[in-house]
């Protein structure tokens, strides 16, 4: 299974940015796809996550300004940012839980967002 994200870049305070991931491979089931991030000195942390039955999960931060959704068909899961700000600056990083031979978590490489003030 990998994991391909698009959609980071530089954007001022206020702007908006959306960011996509696709999942590709031998996929039987997927449990979830979501965003988590990281900033420098900073553990990993859940930003928003959407199930397969499209239950959604966003962290407090995140929640009013961040909208997540899915396509299942295209195994695909977009963020949609608005009203960033400059903590929101770090590299997004797209998971995913899916039945393989067994439940098993994906990584995508990471995906640089910063937002300037």
């Amino acid at each position: 299974v990998q994991l391909q994200a698009s959609g980071g870049g530089l954007v001022q305070a206020g702007g908006s940015l959306r960011l996509s991931c696709a999942a590709s491979g031998t996929i039987f089931s997927i449990n979830v796809m979501g965003w988590y991030r990281q900033s420098p000195g900073k553990q990993r942390e859940l930003v928003a996550e959407i199930t397969g039955g499209g239950s959604t999960n966003y962290a407090d931060s995140a929640k009013g300004r961040f909208t997540i959704s899915g396509d299942n068909a295209k195994n695909t899961v977009y963020l949609q940012m608005n009203s960033l700000k400059p903590e929101d600056t770090a590299v997004y990083y797209c998971h995913t839980r899916v039945w393989v031979s067994g439940w098993s978590n994906y990584w995508g490489q990471g995906t640089l967002v910063t937002v300037s003030s």
